[in-house]
């Protein structure tokens, strides 16, 4: 058995939201397409949801914005994990839940790429997990860093790299 796992898909990262990404509405056609291939097979979809504290910038707890985008292909039996940090499996029950299920091969996608996608791949390779990670089914933004512009394309690459190999497979599906 295999699970799919969407991280913070969340409508803050979106168009209009308070921290939209680089790339986000074609990582959301790769994210859909994705769960339409989990569908119908011996597999699992799973959301992930980041909810952070009243004071925080984005993913604020009852807004708007920390809500799962409704273009997304859920369904009412999807399971949801609420998180309160960047790494999916840390106090969520994420991991016992895949355990429980007998789950060790994970395909996973989402957002922010730097963040949340690169600290859930790290943690699941430690926890003994599987990984393959959709490239394309993940965003990430722009960063200023000594008043420079790195952009996200660059962000994008420097950390799918320095996951591939060790930590996980990066897969592209376009």
């Amino acid at each position: 058995m295999k699970a799919l796992i969407v991280i913070d898909m969340q409508n803050d990262y979106y168009p209009k939201g308070k921290m939209e990404l680089v790339g986000i509405t074609a990582a959301h056609r790769v994210v859909n397409e994705t769960i339409e291939k989990f569908r119908g097979s011996d597999s699992e979809v799973i959301f992930i949801q980041h909810i952070a504290d009243e004071d925080a910038p984005f993913f604020k707890k009852g807004s708007e914005g920390a809500e799962l985008y409704s273009g997304l292909y859920r369904e009412e039996t999807d399971r949801v994990f609420i998180k309160h940090y960047p790494n999916s499996f840390r106090d969520t029950g994420l991991d016992e839940y895949l355990k429980e299920k007998g789950i060790i091969n994970l395909t996973i996608c989402g957002a922010m790429t730097h963040m949340c996608i690169d600290t859930s791949v790290r943690a699941g390779y430690d926890l003994g997990y599987n990984i393959e990670l959709i490239a394309d089914g993940c965003a990430t933004k722009d960063f200023i860093i000594n008043g420079e512009t790195i952009k996200a394309k660059i962000i994008q690459k420097s950390f799918l790299n320095a996951m591939d190999g060790t930590f996980c497979k990066v897969t592209y599906k376009k």
